[in-house]
């Protein structure tokens, strides 16, 4: 029954095809932007040149995982479907996005089959469009890396559906979905991390849906056991058998991806990450903190940014900080659901849970919780927790229209939120046309972010336009006094404006921000990674000491000893010196 009811009709397929291509058709004429630069056009990995091992041992970007400046993002299967892309047309734009639109249909299908799991038919439907139209996922559909999320999610939802299927007849355990299941679960997690965690959902699946369990029953003959007074019953022996067999494939996975990134995590700046290296509490409220604030983006996503690092949400250092009110009311409204969810029987009570767990599950791995990321807000990773937000709505949404008093006016308000994300989205794949477009959309949201100065002003120098691209890096410097590459850039947009004397004061304020260099200790990728972004600081500033005046040679040598006593490798100082 469970399955006919899943089944998705030519027609709904149809429709979801015409909302996206509708939403999404004006993403055909952006081009690579962002991250597209490092993954699409700086990869080796992409050319038919390259051994397809290579795709197995690099990460994300083309740096092989042993080398300590590795990323440590392991997506072979998504930088192969780049391949298949520059197979058929090298670095045309067009089809890469064409490929991304197509897997935002297929998850928004598979989504709808989802749905229909959990909600009636017309309520699955509108969590599927809600989910097709809405501007979060620009980032994930206009931007070509944001491919990951797309394959990744296929592969997560299929394997879901693949274990719905475990339960036969009179509670009897069907191995083969199982099987599959698990090998789904390695090929999301080979597209992207985050698909390990549809394992955790297929164990909430397993409990509370499949077997019908509450909390308060499982806490019940839990204690009946403890006291004694009972046995294990045999249907709990077969559900425990089958998440013992899900955990212990999962911890194969995990283990196999330890090894595979060589026991060690990425290490991010300052920069990057800003919460991570603060100490407590300020840490810990503004990693809590920002969970509210990914929340607001699903209700509201009126501004969005391609780039949340640095400066954009200012530090919560303070328990008298306002913004731990909206901290507050979150867990509030997050535990009130999962109290209703798990203390509850009933369909309404299952829905609420498959949609938290869809939420709150697949944004473990990015939420800075357990482990630092790489940025502070990153509207791609809300890719998958965006499915069950869409579910909530609509099952919310179904609540309403069942009320005659507010049947009208639900329809009323479920087609103006349609059509206004709708409009969102195609307005906002646009902002993804060049790197331009995109950082000054941007800066119209986040103007404390030096990262979104920086990269406007590079997007100016890469047309030639130096003075406008001028005042972009000084307002860089001016948000970030300390960043050491702005005034890197200041200094080199000044020479390439022959103004000398400015140029090289500029160059001595980005020498004088680098750390003190300790005596004889070898400074490495992992160790000290704001040593290695702005290493050829000293590079730059000795070759300009050089061009400019040849009587400072002795100044220029100096600046090249004091690289390599940072670096010994670094074969150019020494050609150079």
């Amino acid at each position: 029954l469970l399955e006919k009811m899943a089944d998705v009709s030519l027609k709904e397929a149809a429709l979801i095809v015409g909302v996206v291509a509708a939403c999404y058709w004006n993403s055909l004429f952006c081009g690579f932007v962002f991250d597209d630069v490092s993954a699409i056009l700086d990869n080796k990995d992409l050319h038919p040149s390259t051994p397809l091992k290579n795709l197995f041992q690099n990460d994300f970007w083309g740096t092989p995982m042993s080398e300590e400046r590795s990323h440590k993002s392991y997506r072979p299967l998504t930088v192969l479907t780049f391949r298949l892309n520059y197979l058929f047309s090298e670095l045309n734009a067009v089809s890469y996005h064409f490929l991304n639109l197509v897997f935002h249909v297929v998850v928004c299908i598979i989504f709808l089959k989802v749905c229909k799991l959990f909600l009636d038919n017309r309520s699955s439907i509108v969590a599927s469009l809600l989910f097709a139209v809405h501007p979060i996922h620009t980032e994930a559909v206009t931007g070509v890396v944001g491919r990951a999320e797309l394959l990744s999610s296929i592969f997560f939802l299929a394997a879901f559906l693949s274990y719905t299927k475990s339960k036969g007849p009179d509670n009897t355990i069907v191995w083969t979905p199982i099987a599959v299941t698990v090998f789904l679960v390695a090929v999301a997690t080979l597209c992207k991390e985050q698909g390990i965690t549809v394992v955790g959902i297929c164990c909430v699946y397993e409990v509370f849906i499949a077997q019908g369990y509450t909390l308060p029953a499982l806490l019940d003959t839990a204690v009946q056991i403890l006291r004694g007074k009972g046995s294990i019953p045999f249907s709990m022996l077969q559900t425990l058998l089958k998440l013992i067999v899900l955990m212990f494939s999962t911890l194969l996975l995990v283990v196999v991806r330890v090894q595979v990134i060589q026991s060690q995590l990425p290490v991010f700046t300052r920069f990057d990450n800003p919460a991570a290296v603060s100490p407590s509490p300020a840490r810990q409220l503004t990693f809590n903190y920002l969970l509210p604030v990914n929340a607001w983006l699903l209700l509201n996503p009126s501004e969005l940014c391609c780039d949340w690092t640095m400066g954009t949400i200012p530090l919560v250092e303070s328990l008298l900080d306002v913004r731990n009110v909206a901290t507050l009311t979150f867990f509030c409204f997050l535990g009130s659901l999962m109290v209703f969810s798990l203390r509850y029987p009933g369909d309404s009570s299952k829905t609420v849970l498959m949609a938290l767990c869809l939420i709150v599950l697949p944004f473990i791995p990015a939420s800075n919780l357990f482990f630092p990321v790489g940025f502070v807000v990153a509207e791609r990773v809300l890719y998958v927790p965006s499915m069950g937000f869409c579910i909530l709505v609509a099952h919310g949404w179904k609540k309403l229209s069942n009320k005659s008093v507010l049947r009208k006016i639900s329809w009323v308000c479920l087609a103006a939120v349609l059509f206004t994300h709708a409009l969102k989205t195609l307005h906002r794949n646009w902002d993804w046309e060049s790197e331009y477009t995109l950082f000054m959309s941007a800066l119209k949201v986040n103007k404390n972010n030096a990262k979104l100065w920086n990269n406007v002003g590079h997007a100016l120098e890469n047309e030639k336009n130096f003075e406008r691209a001028l005042q972009f890096f000084i307002q860089a410097t001016q948000v970030q006094p300390d960043d050491i590459g702005a005034h890197m850039n200041v200094g080199r947009t000044y020479k390439n404006l022959n103004k000398t004397k400015e140029a090289e004061e500029s160059y001595m304020i980005a020498k004088s921000l680098m750390p003190q260099v300790i005596s004889n200790f070898i400074y490495h990728h992992r160790t000290e990674p704001v040593f290695v972004i702005h290493f050829f600081v000293f590079f730059s500033v000795a070759l300009y000491l050089i061009r400019t005046n040849e009587s400072r040679l002795e100044e220029a040598d100096q600046l090249y000893r004091q690289a390599i006593s940072m670096r010994p490798d670094f074969k150019q100082a020494y050609i150079s010196r």
